[in-house]
């Protein structure tokens, strides 16, 4: 067991790539990588069946990057700092009748990487299971938020006029699909009344089926097979959870913004807040669309600078970069009271301790807890055994109690 000193960054010599040096900017990482020559298909359908071994899951959570191939994330030449904070008072959680600690979340959680953020100020930093500081681990569906946070920076800069254009007006081959009048508005919500099948571990799923074409890496591909779906057969708008439907926000944002995913992301965010490291993000082929719905690889620290400019409300050095309420917006109540906004996901608990939270959620375990009244951001890597519904102590439990020592 190695022990770290809590909010102590550690140097690491032997780092992947050039390209994952901070504070480096370099015109050569920014095109697409190439893909490794072995063929990773089987890895990745055995990945989200949930038959990987526990060791091989940790291994693709960080080396995510070489499944498919990906686009570069620049960071610029400022790193923002994370100063050091006060250490975490001892935690304690009551779940089944067991009370457990920092060290049981951790370990029977399969955490990777821990990062705890309060008043802007580092109170804990923990690197588990071969995840180093310098090493880019996966998102999973966290790359939803960070979708959603897009569209709020184009509504910004007025790329984007409004979420109530029709996606067929942006997007030729949904035109004459069940999609061709859906709404941004009901897209970013996964509101839009098409049939979906999010079940990771079914192979007939939709959402393996998706990821059966991701396999092809086959430039357009992806959105032909989102213009086949049909509408849900009693017509009902409520919500449905969708990585399809977040890849397709990522295609108007592409058509918006006239650049690719990972090229606005650095514009908009990763150069301006002063990431440590480039990160990378999936593509559906060496020169086709972005995958907006996942496949976002970043180190710890760089999440953490991302949650902490949400609870700034989008402001970076003074200048806004969202629009003023924009989380508020993203992060309200809908009429159907399903605990999801525009890629956000509210807690299930109605606990006074989580007033005014929201989370982003990934599979195997992937998490930001964002509280912005007491200004306090949770970042969870891990390596949990199935994508979902693998956990020991509830993700919620564990952020309350952190949230309730901080408070004390």
């Amino acid at each position: 067991l190695r022990i770290k000193p809590v909010g102590v960054f550690l140097h690491v010599h032997e780092l992947p790539s050039p390209c994952s040096m901070p504070q480096q900017r370099q015109s050569s990482c920014a095109s697409i990588r190439p893909m490794s020559g072995h063929d990773t298909g089987e890895t990745v359908k055995a990945l989200y069946a949930g038959t990987l071994p526990p060791g091989q899951v940790a291994q693709a959570m960080m080396t995510a990057e070489r499944l498919f191939p990906t686009r570069q994330v620049a960071n610029g030449p400022e790193l923002r700092p994370l100063p050091e904070g006060p250490a975490l008072p001892p935690l304690r959680m009551c779940c089944g009748g067991r009370t457990y600690d920092l060290v049981d979340y951790l370990a029977l959680n399969r955490v990777t990487g821990l990062l705890i953020l309060h008043q802007g100020g580092i109170r804990y930093e923990g690197y588990e299971l071969g995840l180093q500081p310098m090493t880019r681990h996966a998102s999973f569906s966290l790359a939803k938020s960070v979708c959603s946070t897009l569209i709020g920076c184009a509504l910004q800069d007025r790329s984007l006029t409004s979420l109530d254009q029709k996606l067929g007006h942006w997007l030729a081959p949904l035109r004459g699909s069940a999609y061709a009048d859906v709404s941004l508005r009901s897209l970013l919500a996964m509101r839009t009344g098409i049939a979906w099948d999010e079940t990771y571990t079914r192979p007939d799923s939709d959402r393996r089926r998706f990821l059966e074409v991701q396999l092809t890496r086959s430039p357009g591909s992806l959105i032909r097979f989102m213009a086949g779906l049909a509408a849900r057969p009693t017509g009902e708008q409520t919500f449905n959870y969708s990585t399809g439907e977040t890849f397709l926000v990522g295609a108007v944002l592409e058509a918006v913004t006239g650049q690719p995913l990972a090229n606005y992301l650095s514009d908009r965010l990763w150069q301006p807040l002063g990431m440590q490291s480039p990160a990378t993000w999936w593509v559906e082929s060496p020169d086709g669309a972005g995958m907006g719905g996942s496949g976002l690889s970043a180190t710890l620290r760089d999440y953490g600078r991302f949650a902490q400019f949400v609870l700034e409300d989008g402001v970076i050095n003074g200048r806004r970069v969202v629009p003023e309420h924009w989380f508020a917006d993203a992060t309200r109540t809908m009429p159907d009271k399903a605990p999801y906004g525009y890629q956000w996901w509210l807690p299930q608990s109605a606990h006074p301790r989580h007033a005014g939270a929201f989370m982003g959620m990934g599979i195997f375990g992937q998490r930001l807890y964002l509280k912005p009244k007491q200004n306090l951001a949770i970042v969870v890597l891990a390596a949990r055994s199935k994508p979902s519904d693998s956990h020991v102590i509830p993700d919620e439990d564990f952020f309350g109690a952190v949230a309730e020592a901080l408070a004390g």
